[in-house]
This record gives C-alpha cells, structure tokens and sequence, in this order.
C-alpha cells in the first residue's frame, strides 16, 4: 500500500480547516467556489465529482485524487464508472496519468472496504 488515502483524507480535512481559519478570505472563496461548482445543476454531483477525478489524475494530484475518489463514491458512484473516469483520465494524460490512476484505484479500494465517511 502506497498511501494511507482514508487517513490522508481526514488529515487534508483538518489541515484545510486550520488554512481556512488562518487565511479565511481565499479559503471561504475557495470553499464558495467548490460548493456552487459541484451543487446539483443539469450535471450530478456525481458525474461532477467523476470530471474532478478525471482532472485529479490527469494533472497528478494525489490529495486531490484522495478527495474525489471519496466524494465520487459518497455521490453514489459505482466502481465501474469510477474506473471508466480513469481510462478517460489515461486517455488525455498519457503515461503518467495512468501511474496516478493506480493511486485512484488504491484509493477506491480503500474507501469501498469501509473508509468512507
């Protein structure tokens, strides 16, 4: 196992709750942006949450692959349209997305046995 990713994603919650208390003004921006970008709209949270994963391993975020898996899966995703978010992901990364797509599926595996929250 590379990363702990349920561990990693409670440890990013509590470390952008202490950035959003210590530089309020671009973190509540920030935190305004994500809630009105993934709120439910012609697309589904979770179809929006899948197009964050997609990014997430294409630009080769980790954290943030950690977070959209999570979220991906609280939104009612399933593990194939999961893994069909990775092979676009793939497609328009290339090689080094595909490594980041082990991580996604590293984490998947971990939040479906349980570590969801």
């Amino acid at each position: 196992m590379l990363t702990d990713n349920i561990a990693r994603h409670k440890q990013l919650q509590a470390m952008l709750g202490q950035l959003g208390r210590e530089l309020s003004g671009p973190l509540a921006g920030f935190a305004s942006l994500h809630k009105g970008a993934m709120a439910p709209g012609t697309l589904s949270p979770k179809f929006k949450e899948l197009i964050a994963l997609g990014i997430a391993v294409a630009t080769h975020c980790e954290d943030c692959i950690a977070y959209h898996v999570h979220d991906a899966l609280k939104a009612g995703a399933t593990r194939p349209e999961v893994l069909e978010t990775l092979g676009v992901a793939i497609l328009m990364g290339g090689g080094p997305a595909a490594m980041y797509a082990c991580h996604a599926v590293e984490a998947l595996e971990q939040f479906e046995a349980g570590g969801q929250s």
